[in-house]
């Protein structure tokens, strides 16, 4: 992402209804499947600001890891320097089998090879380990956003799975999440594809709602994210899976 971008993430995620409520939900996974112990470790992908990464800290050694300047200048603020992991190459530098719980939140669609990507996590996790990944879901979505994020990709379903192949996986969970707002998403970013954004003008998905709102959203959001009935579609994908 650009430097830019991390601070209105920085103005945002704390409190806003989608940064807030993914981040509770993959908690509420973790301890689903798990629950992490102080004895094992997890590692953050695309660790970012560190706030998820932070929060995991009560509950097991946590490890981060970033190929950005901006974030890695950040997580060693918050981080001690064992903690924090440069991405400079295409491996990451840690022993096969080494880790208990891998996170990728919103990660795989900023990476042109993701297969390769998830082969890495394969090799990083123990037996029994666990890979939780969020993905922004859905081409008809495609944006502005998408294009300053610098995504190459928002996922459907079978091409998610298709990058977690059963012989490796065991697929817990992989449903849409953030249902009732794609058709909102839909209109609006089609009228902005025709009428583009003011330059300076914040974005809708930087603006966090009314306090009740706010509230609304992150509570559907997280309990959708639990119900085995597979959605159609949605403005975000989850996958949870075991690997074998």
């Amino acid at each position: 992402m650009d430097a830019a971008e991390y601070t209105n993430l920085q103005q945002v995620e704390e409190k806003h209804w989608y940064y807030a409520g993914k981040r509770e939900l993959v908690r509420r996974w973790l301890q689903r499947v798990g629950p992490p112990k102080p004895a094992e470790t997890l590692l953050d992908c695309g660790a970012g600001t560190g706030r998820f990464a932070r929060e995991m800290v009560a509950h097991c050694r946590v490890l981060v890891l970033d190929d950005h300047e901006e974030s890695l200048r950040l997580l060693r603020e918050i981080f001690a320097a064992d903690q924090v992991i440069a991405l400079t190459g295409g491996e990451v530098p840690l022993p096969d089998a080494s880790v208990d719980y891998i996170t990728a939140l919103d990660v795989l669609e900023h990476v042109e090879h993701d297969k390769e990507a998830v082969q890495g996590f394969h090799r990083l996790l123990k037996p029994g380990g666990i890979a939780l990944v969020t993905v922004p879901a859905g081409m008809a979505l495609w944006s502005d956003w998408d294009v300053s994020l610098h995504h190459f990709r928002r996922y459907s379903r079978p091409q998610l799975r298709a990058i977690f192949p059963g012989e490796q996986w065991e697929i817990i969970y992989l449903n849409y999440t953030n249902i009732p707002a794609f058709p909102i998403a839909w209109v609006l970013r089609r009228l902005r594809s025709k009428k583009p954004a003011e330059a300076g003008k914040s974005r809708m998905e930087d603006r966090i709602p009314a306090p009740w709102l706010n509230r609304i959203l992150q509570g559907i959001f997280v309990r959708m994210a639990f119900w085995r009935l597979p959605f159609p579609f949605g403005l975000s994908l989850l996958l949870v899976a075991r690997k074998r």
